[in-house]
């Protein structure tokens, strides 16, 4: 049974997810621990390719409160655990303009996975657009058709 313990919110306004993908992700001892307790942060994270690999950028995992370690750095690069064929077909589907993936939450159970987003970006106008019909749809749900 896998917990989210982190989302992305703002991943789900500023891009329009037209698939996702679930990853393993590997971390450290205490890093898994950190996960456990939900202290992640995925704002302005994303994935780019390594040598052929997938690697989560500048997603934040805080140090483990008893841990001893020295030196520690929250945002570092960490290396994603996918298959080699949705790796290259991920990895295709970057080179296209205005493709990107990025992270929409973190579960943990047995293992920790990311669940990854096969994004296009929104335009500015496209936002407001998405708050206006919102808008209208919960005031016709409330039954308030004053100012509609």
């Amino acid at each position: 049974m896998q917990r989210i313990v982190a989302q992305n919110r703002r991943a789900r306004f500023d891009y329009e997810i037209t698939d996702t993908v679930e990853a393993g992700i590997v971390l450290t001892g205490q890093e898994v621990k950190s996960c456990r307790l939900g202290q992640v942060n995925l704002a302005g994270a994303y994935v780019s390719f390594f040598g052929g690999a997938p690697v989560l950028k500048q997603a934040k995992i805080s140090q483990y409160k008893f841990a001893t370690a020295e030196g520690y750095e929250p945002g570092h690069d960490r290396k994603l655990l996918i298959k080699k064929k949705e790796s290259e077909r991920l990895e295709a589907l970057l080179t296209e303009k205005g493709v990107t993936i990025v992270p929409l939450e973190v579960s943990a159970g047995k293992f920790i996975k990311v669940l990854l987003g096969i994004a296009k970006g929104r335009k500015r106008l496209d936002k407001r657009e998405r708050i206006k019909s919102r808008e209208m749809d919960r005031r016709l749900r409330r039954g308030d058709l004053r100012n509609v």
